[in-house]
């Protein structure tokens, strides 16, 4: 196991933010976590995990021991009359993930194509769009506890998901509660795609693409490459025009609050969800704003989706994470101060 020393991180964020590893170890498999707890030097180090860095925001240079997850690794586990079972490693991209599962006959992920990021990262965050979360489609996952060096496994309801929330993402409040934040570095992630498979359409952009298409029975091939036209429409590429994807998460209100919102801006777009609760479309609050195309510093709302925060100095003059931070700031208090809603931020602040 080799730790290098003042790695660059520009790389490994999709923000292209610049910083530095005082230290990083790349992590194959689980012997390189147990390495590191053996090397007295680094025993009893504090850890950061870093997977694709897709939904991160650097303010500085890491000072912990930065764990890259390069585990790699894609397999058929099971295949039973009810569902395929695929394995990923934590450190495969996400999106040739979802390619080879559709392109191997077990449909599912196609949904979620297009999604920046690595294996390791999507129970995280519990990802989603149109219409299908990691969650709907997850059987378990193996992981490391960094500071014991115990490995485990964890089934859907140990991961706690939420609305792009985990377990992962929290500290424990208590002795007996079991949050993994700073603790668990994900090494693989198995997948349950159900038999027989159910195309998820009921989005407006996949129901158009169906009308253009004059087709109301598609593949998922098809879904998938449809997805994949949908997002590049929508999203900057973040390898061109850095970015985090959405950078707040969609609000949920009471009916009665929506109502008091739809009274004053009968546009808003909002969406009834199965609790009861309304979803209310960040990027449409901060559009009527007025942030679309906005910048402080090289810090900027993208001009095509008002969720997404943008690096406009790209690799000659990039951003900094204080530049995307006083700008997300600045939209969450026009936020409030017109629709009385606090939004929360998606990426980690670092």
């Amino acid at each position: 196991m080799i730790v290098e020393s003042n790695v660059p991180l520009q790389p490994y964020n999709s923000f292209g933010i610049v910083a530095r590893a005082h230290h990083l170890a790349r992590i194959t498999g689980e012997a390189d976590v147990q390495a590191l707890r053996d090397d007295a030097e680094w025993r009893d180090a504090s850890r950061f995990v870093l997977g694709g860095g897709s939904n991160i925001v650097l303010t500085g240079d890491v000072k912990q021991l930065v764990l890259k997850v390069e585990i790699k690794g894609l397999r058929l586990v099971e295949e039973t009359p009810r569902a395929w079972i695929v394995e990923a490693g934590a450190g495969e991209n996400w999106h040739e993930v979802v390619r080879w599962t559709v392109e191997n006959g077990f449909p599912g992920l196609e949904n979620l194509a297009l999604i920046p990021g690595t294996v390791g990262g999507a129970p995280v965050q519990n990802i989603g769009a149109y219409g299908v979360e990691l969650q709907d489609r997850f059987e378990s996952l193996d992981a490391i506890d960094i500071n014991t060096g115990r490995t485990f496994t964890l089934d859907a309801a140990r991961c706690a998901f939420g609305y792009r929330d985990s377990v992962f993402k929290h500290v424990p409040a208590g002795p007996n509660d079991f949050g993994l934040a700073g603790r668990a570095l994900i090494t693989r992630v198995r997948f349950r795609l159900p038999r027989p498979w159910k195309p998820v359409l009921g989005y407006v952009d996949l129901e158009k693409k169906m009308a253009e298409a004059a087709n109301i029975e598609p593949t998922a091939m098809q879904i998938f490459d449809w997805i994949v036209a949908i997002r590049r429409a929508k999203l900057p590429d973040w390898r061109v025009l850095g970015n985090a994807g959405s950078f707040f998460k969609n609000p949920t209100v009471t009916p009665e609050q929506c109502a008091d919102i739809i009274a004053r801006d009968p546009k808003i777009v909002h969406y009834p969800m199965d609790d009861g609760s309304i979803k209310l479309a960040a990027g449409w609050l901060i559009d009527a704003c007025g942030w679309k195309g906005k910048s402080v510093g090289n810090a900027g709302v993208y001009e095509r989706q008002a969720l997404v925060l943008v690096n406009r100095g790209g690799n000659a003059d990039p951003v900094t994470g204080g530049e995307v931070m006083t700008l997300a700031k600045a939209i969450q208090t026009s936020v409030y101060e017109r629709f009385g809603i606090r939004l929360e931020p998606e990426p980690v602040v670092v």
